[in-house]
């Protein structure tokens, strides 16, 4: 029971936290140690390591993955001018069985150190120079892999004169580190591969000519396309969703979303009135006079002027708290998707909800309302603004599991918005705790227009019950999703691909688009990953139907690999964005300038 008296006040705090910290897929990330061996004389030779610790559970693919779908684990050293990386030496993989290969992984787990040779100019001045890396990795555990990552490093060499006698440390890494099997690096390019697979990256085919396509390349030939459709069309669908994304894609029609048509003014009406709601649940109605009387304001109030702005400075507290909380959980849930797109935060809140609901019928005690009205304050305080405004802003945190869903779920729904292009949605949690804000200034004036508290609260009680019951099993559903989407043999989603491409697929975006623009004819962008389930899925049925297959044939169709969503080329990233994908398959339907093309639509 102490246990269950601790969870209220920060029941809503963690929730908001895990809402921030949940950015994207993926687990946790590595650990990583830059170690330098000694000092770097001018025209010599130095070594560095980079100690890398793989969390429990997890291991990551090694260097030289048996199977040529996988991510494999590289290094890639920014050397500054003059400087050059003449060797990498990774350690020894070791095997991991994991259901769907049908041979054992080649992992790297635990604590691993991967060694750099550099040499330094002869020139170079005494100085300490910074040598930025980036670590490129897939991580998996016993039953699933996860979206890739690239996460920065970077030594900090001491360079010394010439000649200069220099100590070594760190000798216990650097010992057991096989330097004698150091690799040159990889020539660098001009553009950033994806993922070895099957199919060549995105920006990485011939261009016109034979030569290799830039990012500047693409984008100029996107720039002779419009984008047809812009609502985060992607995820699995069934034929005939497809077939309603291409119909209203060609015919200028955009899906409606809840709000779709109302304008921005009546998204915020919904919200306030939403907020304005919740006084009504159990958890506010029957506090609103005890605090008052604690500020000095309502029905004991001298003067109803000093009532009114007491209570206005209470209402105002809460709403700027829960305007703040908005913010800075939806200007920190991540550039790429949205928060919805971890499982791990699927799962935790839809825990969190089943508690709340139990709540709600009196299952499980949790009492908000007993740390607000508890605390202690000097009586020469009471009567004041500074009183009223701690006061309304402790009651925003603990305002009882009837309003932490709602915050919850508005603060979600914000970021969505946000990530979408939306930007009044980073008013809605200030606008929810205006709603909530309103009756407070008239009870405290001292007007009786609060309805009183009776055996109808246990209704609505019930009824909050359900409803959150209801969205705890939508965030599960969601976060089964998600996991049974990453449970899916690379190789087969790599030879699914490999497929379209012989059925007149294209596998690159310049090749694609510049057929597109000769032929004068509609684009079909698919992206895809190795660890995307539904887009193995999406090849096996929506796209072998008769009618899809019927509707795409007059269709330039290209098949993009976006493994790492976050590190794309520019101009895979550029056309993400501007269809709103927000997870894989994702899909983008363009069409020629009329400048240049014969109008697409019918």
């Amino acid at each position: 029971m102490r246990l269950l008296r601790l969870l209220p006040p920060v029941v809503l705090i963690l929730a908001l936290g895990a809402v921030g910290l949940a950015q994207g897929p993926g687990p946790a990330a590595l650990r990583l140690t830059p170690l330098v061996e000694s000092d770097a004389p001018a025209g010599g030779t130095v070594r560095l390591a980079l100690q890398i610790a793989v969390p429990d559970g997890l291991h990551i693919q090694s260097n030289a993955p048996r199977d040529p779908a996988l991510i494999p684990t590289s290094l890639v050293v920014d050397a500054p001018a003059g400087f050059r990386v003449t060797g990498i030496a990774f350690p020894d993989s070791i095997d991991f069985s994991m259901p769907g290969f049908d041979q054992p992984l080649a992992v790297f787990e635990h604590q691993i150190a991967v060694g750099v040779v550099m040499t330094v100019p002869a020139g170079q001045a005494a100085a300490n120079v910074a040598i930025p890396a980036h670590l490129r990795y897939q991580a998996c555990d016993a039953t699933q892999c996860f979206p890739p990552r690239t996460i920065d490093a970077a030594w900090t060499l001491h360079v010394v004169a010439a000649g200069a006698v220099v100590a070594k440390t760190h000798a216990d890494v650097f010992d057991a580190i096989a330097f004698d099997r150091a690799v040159a690096p990889p020539a660098p390019v001009a553009t950033a591969a994806a993922a070895p697979g099957a199919v060549p990256a995105a920006n990485a085919a011939a261009a016109p000519g034979g030569a290799p396509a830039s990012d500047a390349d693409v984008a100029a030939l996107l720039d002779d396309f419009t984008v047809l459709n812009k609502d985060g069309s992607g995820g699995y669908m069934n034929a005939a969703d497809f077939l309603t994304l291409v119909h209203n894609a060609e015919n200028g029609v955009k899906s409606e979303g809840p709000f779709e048509g109302r304008g921005p003014l009546a998204i915020l009406a919904i919200i306030f009135i939403g907020g304005l709601a919740l006084n009504l649940t159990p958890c506010v109605l029957p506090m609103i006079p005890i605090n008052l009387a604690i500020i000095g304001a309502g029905a004991g109030s001298e003067k109803r002027g000093r009532g009114l702005w007491l209570g206005a400075v209470y209402g105002g507290a809460m709403a700027i708290v829960y305007g703040l909380l908005g913010l800075v959980v939806v200007l920190t849930a991540g550039t790429f998707g949205t928060i919805n797109a971890s499982p791990w935060f699927n799962v935790g809140i839809a825990a969190l909800f089943v508690v709340l609901a139990l709540a709600m019928f009196d299952v499980i005690p949790i009492d908000f309302s007993r740390y607000s009205s508890g605390i202690r304050f000097n009586p020469n305080s009471r009567g004041t603004s500074l009183l009223a405004f701690g006061m309304g802003a402790v009651a925003a945190l603990l305002a009882g599991a009837c309003v932490a869903p709602v915050v919850i779920q508005v603060i979600v729904f914000s970021s969505n918005l946000y990530a979408g292009g939306t930007k009044v949605a980073l008013a809605l949690p200030f606008v929810l705790g205006l709603g909530m804000a309103l009756p407070w200034p008239i009870a405290g004036a001292g007007f009786s227009a609060l309805p009183k508290p009776g055996a109808w609260m246990v209704r609505v009680k019930q009824v909050l019950g359900v409803f959150i019951l209801v969205m705890a099993g939508y965030y599960g559903y969601v976060a089964y999703g998600i996991f049974a989407n990453r449970m899916v043999d690379p190789g087969s989603v790599s030879a699914s691909v490999a497929s379209k491409v012989k059925e007149g697929w294209h596998a690159s975006l310049a090749e694609g688009l510049t057929t597109a623009r000769a032929q004068q004819t509609p684009v079909l962008v698919d992206f895809w990953a190795t660890w995307c389930k539904n887009c193995l899925v999406m090849d096996e049925t929506t796209m072998e139907d008769a009618g899809v297959k019927a509707a795409l044939a007059k269709y330039t169709r290209i098949k993009v690999q976006a493994e790492d969503p976050d590190r794309v080329p520019a101009p895979v990233k550029r056309l993400m964005n501007e269809i709103g994908a927000v997870g894989l398959p994702a899909y983008a339907i363009l069409q020629p300038k009329p400048a240049t093309q014969a109008s697409v639509t019918r």
